[in-house]
């Protein structure tokens, strides 16, 4: 299975914008999967927050609604080098979900259905960096784009945002994740264009 959608054609840089480096402008939203789409039922979903001690935070789909929301607006960046700029989403900070929570962790990973993770410093998920999203551009999440909730964290490489986002676990030493190690930046700052290890 390719990891890009049928019928995606990259399109030229905009000179007249400014983009990471090696990044071009494209206003597709283009669907990146390494497997099959999960299809998460909204009464089966549910985000867990699991401190470094093992204790555990849950929030079912209708209590995760009714939290407070934001609608953050973004530039995000594929590490397959796609930028769209000003996307529009709804969905819950980070900084919400981890208000009451207890840690010394220094680093999340993030886990996701069907098996995906990546991992975080704790630091660039607080202070209004990251979202649990659950809406685009006015509508739900559609599956194909992390659906029913995804990770948002818009200022590192777009793989960081981890799509059918179930859980965020808090470590005290870095452990990568799935892209990470198969070899992708542990951090993943597009304007650095860390995509690879060693970049």
């Amino acid at each position: 299975m390719g990891i890009v959608s049928p019928g995606f054609h990259g399109r030229r840089r905009d000179s007249a914008v400014e983009l990471p480096p090696g990044q071009y402008l494209t206003d597709d939203f283009p669907v990146l999967s390494a497997g099959p789409t999960p299809r998460i039922p909204a009464d089966e979903w549910e985000f867990t927050v699991t401190t470094e001690s093992g204790r555990e935070h849950r929030w079912t789909w209708r209590e995760f609604l009714d939290l407070p929301s934001e609608t953050p607006q973004a530039d995000i960046h594929c590490v397959t080098k796609w930028s769209k700029l000003g996307t529009e989403w709804e969905g819950v900070s980070l900084d919400v979900l981890l208000a009451d929570v207890e840690t010394e962790a220094d680093y999340v990973l993030a886990h996701s259905y069907g098996g995906y993770t990546t991992n975080l410093p704790l630091e660039d998920v607080l202070d209004g960096q990251a979202w649990i999203v659950h809406r685009y551009d006015g509508e739900e999440l559609a599956p194909e784009h992390g659906g029913p909730a995804r990770l948002l964290v818009p200022h590192l490489y777009f793989w960081k945002s981890a799509k059918w986002v179930r859980g965020i676990k808090l470590l005290t030493e870095d452990e990568p994740g799935f892209w990470e190690s198969a070899g992708y930046h542990d951090y993943g700052d597009p304007w650095r264009e860390q995509r690879y290890q060693g970049d």
